[in-house]
């Protein structure tokens, strides 16, 4: 059956137009294929030009027969749906109880539940619609109350924090780092495994800090020997010394050289607010990620043949926080900390 064409001023300029700029090269095609129709070439030869059969060539006339240029730009790409679509909220149900360890476990589950057995590729993509991604699992201390913890970020350190970005009070976190001269094993890209030698003795750095919240700005105490309520106390009159003129807030954890009563005394006389987190706290208190930090930045993956050059890295790491480490700590060290909800926690 042959196909009248009819081309109007508006529809070549479209064609002329269009064979170049629309952004899917089908539809370019097919408007090329068009605008060399209406010169009366030989349709053997367009579709030689255009790269196409006659076939397909004759279904390019055919939808600009019934629907004009607009008809040319519908793209119908025939995506037939996996079987397993029909079980697809049923699954995504059963794998957010039960996440699967590997594709394997995930295969066998699916085949379980529905009768339907697909190869380990298809399986993944199949996950991956269910926005399940290969995730580590985190840990939280089992006596861990997430209810308290939201409500004690809330109510206690966000009240504290709001002063301190408007200058109206500095807030301190405490904690205590002990750096043990062990290696610290990292990831590298490596063409082979690599080893890294391990220091005899177990000397350890101790420093205890308090870490502005705000400014980032470290002050510490450190030693060779332990962490007691001494060292707490000195770090008390070092953060009076600073003469900050607004008051100070610290935020510890409950270890019992901190919360002894020479602590709670010395606290009082220098007019220093102490605020305890709650037990298992790690997640609300901020200068642990800055540990972390310094442990990736002069300890992950580097060998130290003796106590003193590991100990003036560390040292020479805490004193560049507002220099070279200032970006990766402004990025680091932001006021929003992570809760956990009950729906995230593993129970068997």
């Amino acid at each position: 059956m042959t196909i009248h064409l009819e081309f109007t001023s508006d529809a070549l300029s479209i064609l002329n137009d269009e064979r170049y700029s629309h952004p899917v090269p089908l539809v370019q095609r097919r408007m090329e294929a068009l605008l060399l129709k209406c010169h009366d070439l030989p349709h053997s030869q367009i579709a030689k030009l255009v790269g196409v059969c006659e076939n397909t060539l004759r279904d390019y006339f055919e939808l600009y027969h019934n629907g004009g240029v607009e008809n040319l730009r519908t793209i119908n790409f025939h995506r037939p749906e996996s079987e397993l679509c029909t079980y697809i909220t049923s699954l995504e149900a059963y794998f957010k109880e039960h996440p699967p360890a590997t594709i394997r476990k995930a295969q066998n589950d699916i085949e379980t539940i529905t009768g339907i057995k697909r190869s380990p590729a298809q399986v993944a993509a199949f996950l991956k619609k269910l926005n399940l991604r290969c995730r580590k699992i985190g840990m939280i201390p089992a006596k861990a109350d997430p209810d308290a913890k939201e409500v004690y970020l809330h109510e206690v350190i966000q009240s504290r924090l709001d002063e301190a970005q408007t200058a109206q009070r500095a807030v301190f976190f405490v904690d205590a780092a002990y750096f043990v001269l062990v290696p610290f094993l990292g990831f590298l890209g490596s063409v082979t495994r690599l080893f890294i030698k391990a220091p005899s003795g177990r000397q350890r750095f101790n420093i205890l800090g308090a870490l502005n919240a705000i400014t980032h700005e470290l002050i510490s105490v450190t030693n060779d020997t332990y962490i007691t309520s001494k060292e707490v106390c000195e770090l008390l009159y070092k953060l009076a010394a600073l003469h900050l003129d607004v008051p100070i807030t610290l935020f510890l954890d409950n270890a019992p050289y901190q919360k002894c009563q020479l602590v709670m005394t010395t606290a009082a006389r220098l007019q220093i607010e102490l605020c305890f987190l709650p037990t298992y706290s790690p997640n609300l208190d901020l200068i642990e990620r800055f540990w972390r930090f310094i442990k990736k930045e002069c300890l992950y993956s580097t060998y130290y043949p003796s106590f003193e050059p590991f100990k003036n890295a560390i040292v020479n790491c805490l004193n560049n926080p507002h220099t070279k480490h200032k970006p990766s700590l402004d990025s680091l060290l932001t006021l929003r900390f992570q809760l956990f909800e009950k729906a995230q926690f593993l129970t068997g």
